[in-house]
């Protein structure tokens, strides 16, 4: 189970706009989607040395004139896409919330839910009232054997692992094809563990903000500030604890340190002093016998704290979670306070983003599928997608030649890895089938009983699958969403509609700009089955090794060359990249690229090489095109945040430290030897 109330809720740093795009369309829904070039002339900076600097030369002139709004922690190329997204959707929404006739059941339900979200004099009115429930179950608490069914009771109506720790299903490691309980870790509000644990001033610093934050929403809550403060102390001290337990998430990059089946007796002895019976029966699936618990030290660490923390220190904790867990769709003291801390300080926004965006963001996350019906219709034709498909099959061709000529792999690897290639499957814009929400209540007079009831549905949606097939064709994103995933279990590669428009997908540019961009990104996907993560899983999606030992041995020789070319780059101040973190998003940047590569060369087999255009050759755009996805402005809180939790390395990364592996990037610019984009040592994988 993920914190899927807090997911929900989170406004993503991707929903960013330019100066001048803000400026035009400030408080406007659009009526269709803007365009931009594929390949942006007005973006480079042309002064600059492609040989010296590719990043600045192919994104200079967009870092120059896109400051980073003031409600974002970040602005890129992506973030702009998605802007421009939610402000389309915006407009659907808009238009859908003010009819009375005449919408589908769907497009009820999402104009409802959005016009109840911007009705914010019933949320002003409410204040901290849709609290009050969860607060009184907590308060009454008289021991901790009641404690799993109000456990129950809040995992459901918040989908938050915040609390304690987190349950839902997934495939079983061991055997893809059924879907088991799976019980997490959990149980803390900061990022990452390293902010409980490290000892240097700015972690101490931080840790002392979110004291005072903590104690703010005690207030709020109605404690005296001595009492908030002392309650805020007791959430630090039970929150470090867990986090001592936690899995550092370089860990949690090993598939094989999550895989640990246990059965109802096994997870009863690990963790005695909670009742696992009590909790299945209150979350309705008395049923299962079989779980996987990712990090059993945290499992047991939760029993120790229940054992040995006073059942007043538990409720504090209780009551703390319920109000961090649903602040963003509380009245405004609430929203302020949150954005206050999770936002401005520890990721450096100025200013929280306007209601119609928090709206927008809170709909397609609630219920995505039916907003997302409305996106495609609108903004995804047919040939698009056709397109995508031809251009994801030369990936994949490219990735079958790639195999059959590696020198370092033998015959029977080889094998197993053309295998999993040929299962693999390509997901292009929107599910085939779209999910029904039909017992969804949305009423535009209840905006927290919505979000409530969207995310039980949600909750018990997920639980109903433990137990049945796997259902392939599900999706992880909503097709709205610029961004792209793989899934090393249903061995699948997903590209919604939202990804597949200009300036990332651009049917007006010529060909070596699209291979550059969308061609990379597919290829990133489909490598991502292949990395030092993804290639544990065979091509069924079980976690089995198929790797002959010397194989393994030459793939890791050949990855550590990545981990020590990232690990020398400078994420901000002296923080340096954690390329075992990144490595697996490294290794398809490179291994996606160098495939893309090959599949435009053979649509130019096909077609014939254009000529120059711009003053470019086609390879120079391929390689400017790659480039200009990534382009991007960072605030430095945002950047030390992710030095610690993102398993992207920075864009400046990305793109330099790519392309000097490319001996055609060399020769397409006319880079001499030894010139920081022309190393003489470069890594090669794939």
């Amino acid at each position: 189970m993920t914190n899927r109330l807090r997911t929900l809720l989170c406004l993503t740093a991707t929903v960013l706009a330019t100066t001048a795009f803000v400026a035009a369309a400030a408080d406007e829904p659009l009526k269709e989607l803007p365009y931009t070039p594929g390949l942006d002339l007005q973006a480079m900076d042309t002064g600059a040395s492609p040989c010296v600097d590719f990043y600045q030369y192919a994104c200079g002139g967009w870092l120059k004139n896109n400051p980073i709004p003031a409600d974002k922690a970040r602005w890129d190329v992506y973030a702009k896409m998605a802007e421009e997204n939610k402000r389309f959707l915006w407009g659907i929404l808009d238009t859908l919330s003010r009819q009375s006739e005449g919408r589908s059941q769907p497009q009820q339900q999402i104009g409802d839910l959005f016009a109840a979200c911007m009705d914010e004099r019933a949320i002003e009115s409410a204040g901290a009232a849709p609290l009050k429930p969860w607060l009184e179950r907590i308060e009454a608490l008289a021991g901790t054997r009641e404690l799993p069914a109000l456990l129950a009771e809040l995992h459901l109506a918040t989908g938050d692992a915040g609390f304690l720790f987190g349950f839902g299903q997934g495939q079983d490691f061991g055997d893809s094809s059924r879907v088991i309980a799976f019980v997490g870790s959990g149980g803390i509000s900061l990022p990452d563990r390293d902010y409980y644990l490290k000892a240097d001033a700015r972690m101490r610093k931080m840790r002392e903000d979110f004291v005072a934050h903590v104690a703010q929403m005690f207030q709020q809550l109605g404690s005296p500030p001595a009492a908030a403060r002392r309650d805020a102390l007791v959430v630090l001290r039970l929150e470090t604890e867990l986090a001592r337990h936690t899995l550092t998430k370089v860990q949690q990059r090993e598939p094989k340190r999550l895989h640990n089946k246990f059965d109802a007796a096994r997870l009863q002895k690990l963790s005695p002093r909670f009742d696992w019976a009590a909790y299945l029966r209150a979350l309705g699936v008395p049923e299962l016998r079989e779980f996987n618990v990712t990090e059993p030290a945290f499992v047991r660490a939760v029993d120790q704290l229940l054992r040995t923390r006073p059942l007043p220190e538990v409720k504090t904790y209780l009551r703390w979670h319920v109000a961090h867990s649903m602040a963003r769709v509380l009245s405004e003291p609430f929203v302020q306070a949150d954005f206050a801390f999770f936002s401005k300080t520890l990721r450096g926004i100025p200013e929280l983003s306007p209601r119609w965006q928090r709206c927008v963001t809170f709909t397609d996350q609630l219920l995505g599928e039916a907003l997302g019906q409305e996106f495609v219709r609108r903004a995804f034709s047919p040939d698009q997608k056709r397109q995508t498909q031809h251009m994801a099959e030369q990936i994949e061709q490219a990735m079958a030649a790639e195999i059959r000529s590696l020198d370092w792999m033998s015959e029977p690897t080889k094998k197993k890895a053309l295998e999993k290639l040929s299962t693999l499957v390509n997901k292009i814009g929107y599910p085939e089938r779209w999910r029904d929400y039909g017992p969804v209540k949305i009423a535009r007079d209840d905006f927290m009983g919505d979000v409530l009831r969207a995310v039980e549905f949600e909750q018990r949606r997920q639980l109903a699958k433990i137990g049945q097939p796997v259902d392939r064709g599900e999706w992880s994103m909503t097709p709205p969403t610029v961004n792209a995933y793989y899934d090393a279990q249903k061995n699948d590669i997903n590209f919604p509609a939202g990804i597949l428009q200009p300036p990332l997908f651009d049917p007006k540019m010529d060909d070596a700009p699209n291979y550059g961009n969308t061609g990379a990104t597919i290829g990133h996907e489909l490598t991502h089955g292949f990395d030092d993560e993804g290639r544990q899983f065979d091509a069924q999606g079980n976690l089995k090794n198929w790797w002959a030992r010397a194989d393994e041995k030459a793939f890791n020789q050949r990855t550590q060359c990545l981990v020590d070319q990232y690990a020398k780059y400078t994420v901000i101040d002296d923080i340096k990249i954690n390329s075992r973190l990144t490595l697996g998003e490294d290794l398809a940047d490179l291994g996606g690229t160098v495939l893309a590569l090959i599949a435009w060369k053979m649509e130019v087999t096909t077609k014939g090489l254009p000529g120059d255009r711009d003053g470019f050759t086609p390879i120079q755009r391929f390689f400017i095109g790659f480039a200009q996805w990534a382009c991007e402005n960072v605030r430095p809180e945002e950047a030390r945040a992710n030095a610690l939790t993102d398993p992207h390395s920075p864009g400046r990364w990305r793109i330099n430290g790519l392309v000097v592996n490319f001996p055609e990037f060399e020769q397409a610019f006319a880079c001499k030897p030894g010139q920081p984009m022309a190393p003489v040592k470069r890594c090669k994988v794939w």
